[in-house]
């Protein structure tokens, strides 16, 4: 055989020798697998099959499984009442009436409650599923209206407390919507009936005081407040001082506000009644009131509406770009061209919203602008909101929009050279700088409320006295002290959002 083609042969017949190993090994790793597979099978069936109903399939032996105690099991299957192990019912569920299967009277005290925690994925057919729970039994729950409602928009992380007996049918259950309400479904004379129940807070009234030295969110917080607190202090002022441009080192503030409790546990913090700000020497003060009409708002101590006509600022930025200049050179064409506006930078995506209530009479491209809204307030006023990456959902010609709703968002459309949003304001048509020009005033209180409200802020005001002089005597330190004198609000209102 010539030599090359001996050569070729040899190789062919090591590369047929050695595809044929890597298969019989393939086949006996598969072999292998497969009856590991069947080994585990058969190993869960007999874990699933000495469960018993009410756990979760395929959670036996995990600690955190929890395992129904359902009534008329045997004295070895039932948990002792006192034991560490019953399920915690993590609010007061309501007391049934009538009687159950056995004769019994049905109440929190003889009944037994799974906990499920709602996880990612989940939805009711998953969970009655898992816990050996009727389906029939949720069909039949979800044709109550007010059940559907719920059970088919639960969350991750909500509570659902089930009680069903050995045969896996629902007797009752108490969904957690929210921190005050609950929803109790209960089955009495073959029926199921829904009911949603809510609790009512004790309000308790705090107070916060401290001095800016890093930022107003950093000393808020030292000063005990939340988040949310925090941001409603700079809604409140927010018509009068711009947080990101006009606030200084040594700036002060103080806050009456509501705390809300549940069970002797703070909730969550509820709405400030009256606030300090004390910014470059200027001191603004706020009161919140309600008048006898039931229409709620922030005044100054002497009656203003604090809520102006048009927001200071429509969009929270990071600095200022470029200012209002009639001499500017433009950055893109390098040529003098008027800037006619301000120019705010900020993130690209970053809400930008109507400065005040109006009509829209441009949603569109624009020539250099790129993407642009205007809107029209009243016959003297208007605005431009230009380069948005994108228009919010509903925004387009003859469209009223109110004030601080988001109409769009920052971009760098049209001769931009990064993301930012242009921002003009006119009068009569004539621009005017937006950081300079006085803002039109809202309406202060009616004249027949003014007595009322005096006699409502006067308490509340008293109290912001109180922290002027705290601030006088001591390093500023907060107070958050849920025991203080309760002011009068400046309405009796329980309104917790």
């Amino acid at each position: 055989m010539p030599y090359k083609r001996q050569v070729m042969y040899d190789y062919n017949v090591r590369l047929t020798s050695a595809a044929g190993a890597r298969r019989r090994s393939f086949r006996r790793r598969m072999a292998f697998l497969a009856a590991s597979s069947a080994i585990i099978g058969l190993t869960a069936v007999f874990i699933l099959t000495d469960s018993g109903p009410g756990v979760p399939k395929g959670d036996a032996g995990r600690p955190d499984s929890v395992a129904l105690q359902l009534p008329g099991a045997s004295p070895t299957e039932t948990t002792d009442t006192n034991s560490e192990s019953k399920v915690r019912i993590p609010f007061e569920p309501k007391t049934f009436s009538g009687e159950n299967n056995t004769g019994e009277t049905a109440t929190r005290e003889n009944r037994n409650w799974a906990e499920v925690t709602v996880a990612p994925g989940d939805n009711m057919s998953l969970i009655f599923g898992r816990y050996g729970f009727s389906k029939k039994d949720l069909h039949r729950i979800l044709e109550i209206d007010v059940a559907a409602k719920n059970l088919r928009r639960i969350k991750p992380g909500q509570v659902i407390l089930v009680h069903a007996d050995p045969t896996g049918r629902v007797l009752g259950m108490i969904h957690e919507l929210d921190y005050l309400r609950s929803m109790h479904v209960e089955l009495e004379n073959n029926t199921y009936n829904a009911t949603v129940i809510e609790t009512e807070p004790e309000i308790r009234y705090a107070t916060a005081l401290a001095q800016i030295n890093q930022s107003l969110f950093l000393d808020g917080q030292a000063a005990g407040l939340a988040d949310n607190t925090i941001m409603g202090l700079t809604d409140i002022f927010g018509w009068d001082i711009d947080f990101v441009l006009d606030v200084r080192k040594g700036d002060q503030f103080s806050l009456v506000y509501e705390d809300i409790y549940k069970d002797g546990e703070k909730v969550k913090s509820g709405k400030i009644l009256a606030a300090e700000f004390v910014n470059q020497g200027k001191r603004h003060r706020a009161v919140y009131y309600t008048n006898r009409d039931g229409h709620a708002g922030y005044y100054s101590d002497s009656g203003s509406a604090m809520r102006k006509a048009f927001l200071r600022a429509p969009v929270n930025f990071t600095r200022i770009s470029s200012k209002f200049n009639l001499r500017r050179r433009h950055p893109v064409l390098n040529k003098i061209r008027a800037h006619k506006g301000v120019d705010y930078a900020a993130p690209h995506g970053t809400p930008i919203r109507a400065t005040a209530n109006g009509k829209i009479v441009h949603a569109g491209t624009k020539g250099g602008y790129g993407r642009t809204v205007v809107i029209q307030h009243g016959d003297r006023y208007s605005t431009l909101f230009a380069h948005m990456s994108r228009y919010a959902r509903g925004i387009k010609n003859g469209v009223k929009v109110k004030q601080g709703q988001t109409i769009g968002y920052v971009g760098k459309t049209g001769l931009a050279t990064g993301p930012h949003l242009h921002y003009e304001f006119r009068v009569n048509g004539v621009h005017k700088n937006p950081l300079r020009i006085a803002l039109p005033q809202a309406l202060p209180i009616d004249e027949k409320y003014i007595s009322d409200f005096r006699s409502k802020s006067a308490p509340l005001l008293a109290q912001l006295d109180e922290l002027d002089d705290e601030a006088r005597t001591s390093n500023l330190v907060a107070n958050v002290d849920p025991n203080i004198s309760q002011p009068t609000p400046a309405s009796p209102s329980r309104d917790t959002n």
